[in-house]
């Protein structure tokens, strides 16, 4: 009898996108504006970046390759949280070295705030 093979499911995708869901629309490009992320990005979104924190979080993720590895592995699913892209290695690592880390900190802090009312 013939089983058919399992298909891998981007289970940690489910689990990421349940977390960025509950950030509202707006807030992360406008926070972006505010701190001047947004002019540093050409083709790897705020949002897209946004997306691939939580996800590295969530997956275990030991390094920028693992990272991107599963974000371009999953793509279709990825593409489905809003439109965010999978980065390559080097636009992650240039993302996260030129873009601010007051951003991140605020959008914490404004979807936390946006959660308890």
């Amino acid at each position: 009898m013939k089983t058919k093979p399992k298909s891998a499911k981007p289970a940690h995708l489910t689990v990421v996108r349940q977390i960025v869901e509950l950030i509202p629309p707006y807030l992360a490009s406008k926070i972006a504006r505010k701190h001047d992320v947004d002019t540093k990005a050409r083709t790897f979104s705020v949002w897209s970046h946004v997306v691939a924190m939580p996800c590295s979080q969530v997956s275990h993720a030991l390094g920028l390759n693992d990272v991107c590895d599963a974000l371009r592995l999953h793509a279709g699913p990825l593409r489905a949280i809003r439109g965010a892209s999978a980065p390559a290695k080097n636009t992650l690592s240039h993302a996260n070295k030129i873009r601010d880390c007051g951003m991140a900190e605020e959008l914490f802090w404004e979807v936390l705030e946006h959660l308890k009312h």
